[in-house]
């Protein structure tokens, strides 16, 4: 069943990926679907962050809705609507902050209280994943270089745990970042 389950995971990622790539609001209600099924998936696997940072996800997918539905102004309007930007340098202290804080709090929960064999790989892409997909609700176009990074280390932990389609998924994933990026930096250009 687990792998019908990565399957059906690795099927709903791709419509997941695919909206992200055009910028679609709807990617976030699919982003309520994967981490769903994902929960179970990494569970199984004993990727307790990744299982945690499914629960994020799910919470984030609604923040996300409503910050691309409402933007700025809380009203549902042109005027109001997030545009994709570049990241604000005055963020990138606090987002660095929030990834080394929680890399070392998530591996030493896995280290301490876990089986964890891969604490340490396991938490550095959990830690990385909560400031993408904050980056992600804000419309900020460098999320896509955070997920290349994220991507290319899951490939070869999902490997390591023998989830091949979701490392193939993954695989994927960084590859469709690059063109993301370049891609979201078009896109920006063109609202201005």
């Amino acid at each position: 069943m687990d792998n019908y389950l990565e399957i059906a995971g690795t099927c709903v990622g791709l419509i997941y990926l695919w909206l992200e790539y055009k910028a679609s609001i709807y990617l976030w209600i699919v982003g309520i679907v994967m981490p769903a099924i994902y929960i179970f998936v990494y569970y199984e696997a004993g990727l307790y962050a990744d299982f945690a940072i499914n629960i994020y996800y799910l919470l984030a997918a609604a923040y996300g809705w409503l910050s691309w539905k409402y933007g700025r102004g809380g009203k549902e309007d042109a005027a109001s609507a997030l545009s994709i930007t570049h990241t604000p340098p005055r963020i990138y202290v606090p987002l660095c902050s929030v990834f080394v804080v929680t890399l070392v709090l998530i591996a030493w929960v896995l280290t301490e209280f876990t089986n964890s064999d891969v604490p340490w790989s396991d938490s550095f892409t959990t830690a990385l994943s909560i400031v993408g997909i904050w980056m992600l609700a804000r419309k900020y176009v460098e999320q896509w270089l955070v997920w290349i990074v994220v991507d290319v280390v899951c490939c070869g932990l999902y490997v390591y745990k023998e989830l091949y389609f979701t490392a193939g998924l993954y695989g994927l994933y960084a590859l469709i970042a690059i063109g993301g990026y370049k891609k979201w930096i078009q896109m920006m250009e063109e609202e201005k």
